[in-house]
């Protein structure tokens, strides 16, 4: 079986179905972290991160030490890699989920579009989660 090698794709192109992806995107900030519980019962922290590029913005979801390795990061540029989007209350959010890291590189993202948010879209979650189509389209 052959390892499949992610797409590298920029903040604009995310979809709610993408998955497999790396993409480049500079820190703009990290938002207050909040304690919850996992159904097995145990305690983690979490948080959002503002990351983009010059195509858009999103919000990366951090869990645990990630919170921490990406606070000590703000102003840096990042590889994503083995990243996917998941939909939180209807908006996408960029996850590293298991498979997933996060690296900084040296290439330099100096703007980031943040007229573009990626997370400000909502889409639907009625019925099965592959209905995610945004709200008013067809």
């Amino acid at each position: 079986m052959r390892k499949r090698e992610p797409v590298e794709l920029k903040v604009k192109d995310l979809r709610p179905s993408s998955k497999w992806f790396t993409v480049k995107v500079k820190i703009l900030n990290v938002g207050d972290e909040k304690s919850v519980f996992s159904r097995d019962g145990s305690q983690h922290r979490v948080a959002e991160a503002l990351v983009g590029d010059e195509t858009g913005s999103i919000l990366l979801t951090l869990w645990d030490n990630d919170i921490d390795k990406v606070r000590g990061l703000i102003g840096s540029t990042v590889s994503v890699k083995n990243g996917y989007i998941v939909l939180f209350r209807g908006s996408m959010r960029l996850a590293l989920g298991r498979f997933g890291s996060l690296e900084e590189v040296d290439e330099e993202i100096t703007d980031v579009n943040e007229e573009l948010n990626m997370s400000e879209k909502t889409y639907s979650q009625r019925g099965s989660f592959r209905s995610r189509r945004p709200r008013g389209e067809f």
